[in-house]
C-alpha cells in the first residue's frame, strides 16, 4: 500500500513554477546527475584521512568514542550553520522552519545524523574500519528496499539490483584485506545500524522535499542532530583540545564539506528515483582510498584491487542508469 502525505506542498516552492521546472530539467540530466553525485562522494571521500587528521589535531584516540562523538556533534552544527546561511542567501529569504517541516527536521536528523553517526561512531570503536566500510554499503541496497518496497516510491527492476550487487562487490574488494567475518552487536550490528539510518534517511528527504526546500530540511537537521550529539558527548566525557589554527580549519573544512555534499544529495534526491542517486555510495570508499594516498600517504589503501573496485561500482552505477533500464521502468510504470 502506497503511503501518502496529506501535507500540502510548500507555499513558497510553487510560487515560482518555471524557476522550480528549469531546476528540475537539469538535475534529472544524466550527465548533470553524474557529476553532481560524484562531487558529493569526492567530498565523503576526502573526509574519511580529514577525519583522522582532525582526530590528531584535537588529541583524540582511535578508541575515544565519545570525544569523536563531540567532535561530529559540533562538525555538523556547523554544517548545519553554513547550510542554513547559504540556502537563505540563494533563496532570498531566512530558511526558518514552520510548524510542518518542524516535525519532518526532525525525523531527518533522527535517522540522518543522529542514529547514523551515533552507532557509526561508536560500532567503528568495536570493528575494523575495513568491516565498517563494506557494512556501510549495504545502506544502497536497504535504500533500494524501502524506496521500492515499503514506500513504492519507484519500482524494483533487475537491472538495480543487478547494478547493486556488482558495486557491492567492488566494495568488498578494496576492502577484501583483513576482512572477517566475526559478528558483534555493538561492533559490526551497530554498523548495520548507521546502514539503515542513512537508508531511511534517504527515502524520507525524497519524500520530505516535495513540501519543504531540500536546503532547509539539510540546514536544520544537521543543527538539531549535531546539538544531540554534542550533548551526548560532553555528558559521557567527550573532550576536545584545541592545538592550533590548522585544528580549526580542518574542523570547518569538515563542517563545510557535510553541508555541500548532503545539501547537493538533497536536492539529487528530489528530482531523481533514490535508486539512481544511492548507488554512488559504492563510490565513497574508493575516493576514501584515493584520497587516503593523497593526504596521508598511505599508498597501500591504493592499489590493483583499488583499481578493479572502481572499475566493479562504475560498471554497477552504469547499469542502474543506463537509459534502457530508465526507459523500460518507465514503460512499466
Amino acid at each position: 500500500m502506497t503511503l501518502k502525505s496529506n501535507t500540502q506542498p510548500n507555499k513558497i516552492l510553487s510560487d515560482n513554477p518555471d524557476k522550480k521546472n528549469r531546476i528540475k530539467i537539469i538535475m534529472t540530466k544524466t550527465p548533470v546527475m553524474v557529476f553532481c553525485a560524484i562531487i558529493c562522494c569526492a567530498l565523503w571521500g576526502s573526509a574519511f584521512p580529514c577525519i583522522k587528521i582532525g582526530y590528531e589535531l584535537f588529541g583524540i584516540g582511535n578508541d575515544d568514542a565519545f570525544s569523536q562523538i563531540l567532535f561530529a556533534g559540533i562538525r555538523f552544527f556547523l554544517a548545519g550553520i553554513f547550510t542554513v546561511l547559504t540556502g537563505s542567501i540563494a533563496e532570498r529569504r531566512f530558511l526558518f522552519p514552520n510548524r510542518t517541516s518542524a516535525g519532518k527536521i526532525v525525523i531527518l536528523s533522527m535517522f540522518q545524523t543522529i542514529i547514523q553517526y551515533l552507532f557509526f561512531y561508536i560500532g567503528l570503536s568495536h570493528t575494523t574500519g575495513v568491516k565498517a566500510s563494506v557494512l556501510d554499503g549495504a545502506s544502497v541496497f536497504i535504500a533500494l528496499f524501502v524506496s521500492c518496497i515499503i514506500f513504492r516510491l519507484e519500482r524494483i527492476t533487475s537491472s538495480k539490483i543487478l547494478g547493486c550487487l556488482i558495486g557491492f562487490v567492488g566494495v568488498i574488494l578494496i576492502n577484501l584485506t583483513g576482512l572477517d567475518f566475526q559478528f558483534r552487536f555493538t561492533g559490526e550490528g551497530f554498523i548495520l545500524i548507521s546502514a539503515i539510518g542513512y537508508a531511511m534517511s534517504s527515502v524520507f528527504m525524497k519524500r520530505y522535499s516535495a513540501y519543504a526546500s531540500p536546503l532547509l530540511l539539510s540546514g536544520w537537521q544537521f543543527m538539531f542532530g549535531g546539538a544531540v550529539m554534542t550533548m551526548v558527548g560532553l555528558i559521557f566525557g567527550g573532550t576536545l583540545k584545541i592545538t592550533s589554527v590548522k585544528a580549526v580549519f580542518m574542523l570547518l573544512y569538515l563542517a563545510f564539506l557535510s553541508a555541500a555534499a548532503y545539501s547537493l544529495w538533497s536536492v539529487l534526491l528530489k528530482y531523481n528515483p533514490v535508486s539512481k542517486v544511492t548507488v554512488f555510495g559504492f563510490m565513497n570508499p574508493v575516493f576514501g582510498s584515493v584520497f587516503s594516498v593523497v593526504l596521508l600517504g598511505e599508498t597501500e589503501s591504493f592499489s590493483i584491487s583499488a583499481v578493479c573496485s572502481l572499475a566493479l561500482v562504475s560498471v554497477g552505477i552504469y547499469i542502474v542508469n543506463r537509459k534502457d533500464a530508465v526507459k523500460k521502468e518507465k514503460k512499466c510504470s
